[in-house]
């Protein structure tokens, strides 16, 4: 439990102001959870609240990664297959590429995949400042499959790649012959209670804003396993309380399975299944942020010291108005006082 002194909703509120002037955003919401206690804060014009839905942008890489574990799980899959075991014959790389690429591969960024395929660009570019992803089909992604050329050793660490998160979604959804918004729905939101989730913009969504002015809602085409995903704090709440205490949920082998530390990241940063692990002196954090034309988001969470937060804004991110180092800032201080509070 929480320490009397800290009051979490006061916390919140505190760091609304600092969040909104950092992005320029019109709306923020911070949610967070320490010990047993919960707390949202929100601010904007026009207000939102506990379910208004932000886009996540890349943090939908968590939620893939989760419903790989669970596949794993049921043993549909296996985190050792070759993606060329799920895709149709004129999909599979023609490249000679040595061991095949698998599954876990793609989960943890070391399939030596670009960021991007470059068939990609021809697409994107009439869109770029809107939506760029939303013209790249299915069969522009088996094509670029086809073509594929490793462009970093396996073996060399992680390369973060949208690609690979994106094909590793319609790999899983080709594995048991199903569409990736559904199953992901299916498989992951709706056993965690996260009934505000979804993958289409509806009347709770809030509109997000590219250097003040609206965009439309995100688009993802096929790569939609990377960054198709919106959801409000009342979801990410269960979603944090889900990896906080696996235990407590129907998805406890899975959940547990995407916080394992597998390969090297940035510094002395690793990667798990997608979310990147960091120590500290007070537990492991682990984390991701998304962005897209309209949105930023930050995820982040310390099991060893039950806390987690997640903040949401209707702004892109750019070098001079990004929220994210603040958020883990505001992450670390939970953490560190809760920590203390238990001590």
């Amino acid at each position: 439990m929480t320490d009397p002194a800290i009051d979490l909703s006061a916390r919140l509120d505190a760091s609304l102001p600092t969040i909104a002037g950092l992005t320029r955003a019109p709306a923020v919401v911070l949610a967070a959870v320490v010990g047993g206690e919960m707390a949202v804060a929100c601010d904007g014009d026009p207000a939102p609240n506990v379910h208004t839905v932000f886009e996540l942008g890349s943090i939908t890489k968590t939620f893939t990664a989760l419903l790989l574990a669970e596949m794993v799980v049921r043993g549909e899959v296996d985190y050792d297959d070759p993606i060329t075991a799920y895709l149709p014959d004129e999909a599979r790389p023609r490249q000679a590429t040595g061991a095949p690429i698998t599954l876990v591969q793609l989960a943890t960024h070391t399939a030596g995949l670009p960021r991007l395929p470059a068939s990609f660009y021809l697409h994107a570019l009439p869109v770029w400042l809107t939506n760029p992803y939303a013209r790249y089909g299915l069969d522009d992604l088996y094509r670029a499959t086809a073509r594929t050329r490793i462009r970093h050793h396996p073996e060399g660490g992680a390369h973060y790649s949208n690609l690979g998160v994106g094909l590793l979604g319609q790999l899983l959804a080709n594995a048991v012959a199903a569409d990736y918004r559904d199953l992901v729905l299916d498989r992951v939101c709706r056993p965690l209670g996260m009934t505000d989730t979804g993958t289409t913009p509806g009347p709770s969504c809030a509109t997000g804003y590219r250097r003040g002015q609206p965009v439309p809602a995100w688009e993802m085409g096929a790569l939609a396993p990377a960054g198709i995903l919106r959801s409000s704090a009342t979801d990410l709440l269960r979603y944090l309380e889900a990896h906080l205490h696996p235990e407590a949920t129907p998805l406890a082998a899975a959940v547990r399975a995407t916080q394992v530390p597998r390969v090297a990241g940035k510094g002395k940063d690793r990667i798990c299944l997608v979310w990147n692990h960091r120590s500290s002196r007070y537990g492991d954090v682990l984390f991701h942020s998304g962005g897209t034309r309209g949105f930023t988001a930050f995820l982040g969470f310390c099991p060893q010291a039950s806390t987690g937060i997640a903040a949401l804004v209707n702004t892109m991110p750019t070098r001079r108005h990004n929220m994210i180092p603040a958020a883990y800032s505001l992450l670390k201080t939970l953490i560190r006082e809760q920590q203390a509070a238990a001590a």
